[in-house]
């Protein structure tokens, strides 16, 4: 995956215009984001993942740490939404419409999120510690507006190898430009159903039954 940015300052803050791109074209729902040195205190945001045509939607979904993301139903079918990632683990049963309680994420980390009913709906919900981050178009673009300063600069995305990739960035007071080279393993490009998912939902199955 290549990453290439130029920076243009601004009277109090940096924009910083991302591209990201790889062998096979622009790069879509990359997740980028700067993380200073002065830790960031979590703030309370709203955000929502849709469930349409049985998938979440969006499907990767980026949060500032303190954000309430609600889940409403679109479909005339029940879903029953769930997750077991360590930074927020949480159950939905059966419902239908706006009738669940929004969801409080207030752990950074990736939070993979299923439906134990129908085994090809996966979101992801990334959450971060930082108020300086966004997701790329379809074409791989993406704009930050940011104070100058030193960052870490990570992107994420669904088909890498887990853990984002990092690299040091410095946002000067002054105009600059630079271009930053990044590998994104490669993967499966369809990880609808994929071998974790199931084992989640494994999982789940026998908590909720836990006869032989």
């Amino acid at each position: 995956m290549l990453l290439a940015l130029a920076l243009a300052s601004g009277a109090h803050a940096a924009e910083v215009r991302l591209a990201v791109g790889s062998p096979g074209g622009p790069v879509a729902e990359a997740v980028v984001s700067l993380h200073g040195a002065t830790p960031v205190v979590t703030r309370t945001a709203t955000a929502r993942m849709d469930q349409q045509h049985s998938a979440f939607v969006p499907g990767v979904l980026p949060v500032q740490a303190g954000t309430v993301v609600a889940f409403p139903n679109r479909d005339n079918i029940q879903h029953h939404v769930y997750s077991f990632s360590q930074p927020r683990q949480f159950e939905i049963p059966l419902y239908s419409g706006n009738k669940a309680a929004p969801i409080r994420f207030d752990r950074p980390g990736v939070v993979v999120v299923g439906c134990n009913i129908h085994d090809w709906m996966i979101g992801h919900i990334v959450v971060l510690d930082t108020p300086y981050f966004g997701k790329t178009a379809a074409d791989g673009h993406l704009t930050l507006d940011v104070p100058p300063g030193r960052y870490t600069l990570r992107v994420w995305h669904v088909r890498g190898s887990g853990a984002p990739l990092e690299r040091t960035l410095v946002v000067p007071a002054a105009g600059t430009s630079a271009t930053l080279q990044v590998a994104l393993a490669p993967t499966k490009d369809d990880v609808r159903g994929n071998d974790r998912l199931r084992a989640l939902q494994q999982k789940f199955r026998q908590l909720k039954d836990p006869s032989p």
